[in-house]
């Protein structure tokens, strides 16, 4: 593959907003610390995309605008070539950010005290956005043998049968570990779920970053059942890093589910996109597919390259490799810290800003999460501090 885009500059973020830096303060209470955080990526945007954006607000007016056809038939388009997706321009909406769209899924399909179910360590904005709006989070933690994770398939039974829930939030591709749940696994949960008359919300955002040749494989795609009770969201967002544009969508196939919430979303214009975000996307999906082979390619570097860095280097730490994303999910249990002395081991020692491996669920302890999308030489000294950091522990050790 040739090389077109830079993903090894170094772009200062400072004074942008950015998430990653302007809430160091609220998150981790200091600011001179590498963030290796939130997930976005600190590329820059594939030019197409930039040069849509600026062609518009070169016009002297910014009205009210309505999606273009065209918007719509990118996504379709893309889903079609990118995974092998047929969509039906009636059953694509666009939704105000994944998370959001999973909370409008629930305020819709369920009624406060209901059960929904989701698969700690995950994602954390499930728990707080399913306890945010006065429902019961039941958990079906995955199961780790020390190398890798896999869905409890029998505790899902089990909790279906006990507990009633009335839906499950899916992550496909899982976020933080990674994994690319395969067919047969979706089917098992598919055929469980709709057997109990429940939902199943799909996020899968981390759905075009698939890495080591892998395809994505769709909730919906894989049988009847799951596109029976399926709502999946996805966007350009993570795949493109333009989260700031808020361009996030959703399809439901079954029309029995669709239309009418489609109708309670149209009447509270939570369905309506923004100009920005119409063409953000377009240009995303119409011209950024080179960018995103290349981006993916040096990502899928980086992978390799935390992985080898730390079996090296760090033997007490351990790195799941994931199969999507650009993000590590990394095992610091061997060196017996509590997850406060952790946090400021990585801190304090490394000052770095990862994401606390708890805040993911209790299943989580003993972990963090590294945020890999950036420049190697960035990527390369934050390891070495936490070479250092872990070194600095046994130094202690020692002189006692």
């Amino acid at each position: 593959m040739r090389n077109t885009y830079d993903f090894d500059q170094v772009i200062d973020r400072h004074g942008t907003g950015a998430m990653k830096y302007e809430s160091l303060d609220l998150m981790f209470g200091r600011h001179d610390v590498t963030p290796l955080w939130i997930a976005d990526l600190d590329f820059a945007v594939c030019p197409d995309i930039m040069a849509a954006l600026r062609q518009r607000l070169e016009h002297p007016v910014l009205g009210y605008s309505a999606a273009p056809d065209s918007y719509w038939q990118a996504i379709i388009d893309w889903l079609k070539s990118r995974h092998g997706l047929t969509i039906d321009r009636d059953e694509l909406s666009f939704v105000p950010g994944v998370v959001k769209g999973i909370a409008l899924a629930i305020n819709y399909f369920t009624s406060r005290g209901d059960k929904v179910v989701i698969q700690p360590p995950v994602y954390h904005p499930f728990r707080m956005v399913i306890e945010g709006n006065q429902r019961h989070v039941v958990a079906n933690p995955l199961k780790f043998d020390g190398v890798n994770y896999s869905m409890d398939l029998e505790g899902l039974q089990e909790i279906i049968d006990r507990e009633h829930p009335k839906m499950m939030v899916l992550c496909n591709p899982h976020n933080p570990i990674g994994i690319q749940w395969d067919a047969d696994t979706l089917r098992k949960v598919a055929s469980m779920c709709r057997k109990a008359g429940m939902v199943v919300v799909s996020d899968e955002i981390h759905g075009d970053l698939m890495l080591g040749k892998r395809r994505h494989v769709a909730f919906a795609s894989v049988s009847d059942d799951a596109a029976e009770i399926a709502i999946t969201l996805g966007a350009p967002s993570k795949t493109f890093n333009i989260p700031g544009l808020v361009s996030s969508w959703m399809y439901v196939k079954n029309p029995s589910l669709r239309k009418p919430y489609y109708s309670w979303l149209e009447a509270n214009e939570f369905n309506a996109p923004t100009m920005t975000a119409c063409i953000g996307a377009e240009a995303a999906y119409t011209y950024g597919e080179e960018w995103l082979d290349e981006m993916l390619e040096y990502v899928e570097g980086n992978i390799n390259f935390a992985c080898d860095y730390i079996k090296e280097n760090i033997p007490c730490v351990k790195a799941v490799r994931p199969q999507a994303s650009f993000l590590l999910w990394v095992d610091f249990r061997q060196l017996g810290l509590s997850q406060p002395e952790l946090m400021d081991l990585m801190l304090d020692k490394a000052h770095l800003a990862l994401n606390d491996g708890t805040m993911f669920g209790v299943e989580g302890t003993g972990f963090m999460r590294l945020n890999i999308g950036t420049p190697r030489k960035v990527l390369a000294e934050a390891l070495e501090h936490v070479r250092q950091a872990c070194a600095s522990l046994k130094a202690a050790e020692t002189a006692l």
